[in-house]
């Protein structure tokens, strides 16, 4: 196996569909019409339903428990900043970076952004902490 080193890249591509936010909805009880309402969204400033933005940082948490690292990731902490609205069946590129790396908790700082494919605009920036022992 493979030692993480400061200054790894790891992006992952994604999507979420209308079907998926729905669910998230009922999962959570997060009902905001923001997100499941096109006549609703249609007046506000963003002009369609949005994404929720702990939907779209989930994809975090997905790619440090099962890719990077992977299994057996302790997600300690994250900080983030919502910077503009996502959108259903646009691509989006998450990428993670290691900034530090702490060898005598197993643990790791990661920097975590996810940007607009099409428009190149970041969307989600934020740093994780993360803690594990066979990579760190």
């Amino acid at each position: 196996m493979t030692k993480i080193e400061t200054g790894d890249l790891h992006t992952h591509i994604f999507s979420f569909s209308q079907q998926e936010v729905k669910q998230f909805a009922t999962l959570t009880g997060d009902t905001n019409p923001l997100h499941l309402d096109e006549e609703f969204a249609a007046q506000t400033q963003f002009k369609k339903p949005i994404i929720h933005g702990m939907l779209s940082a989930s994809v975090i948490s997905k790619i440090l428990g099962t890719e990077f690292p992977g299994g057996g990731s302790v997600y300690l902490q994250q900080s983030i900043e919502f910077l503009r609205p996502m959108y259903v069946d646009k691509q989006y590129e998450l990428r993670l970076v290691i900034k530090e790396i702490y060898t005598s908790n197993h643990s790791a700082i990661v920097e975590t952004t996810i940007k607009d494919i099409a428009s190149k605009k970041m969307t989600i920036r934020g740093e994780a902490m993360i803690m594990n022992e066979e990579y760190f």
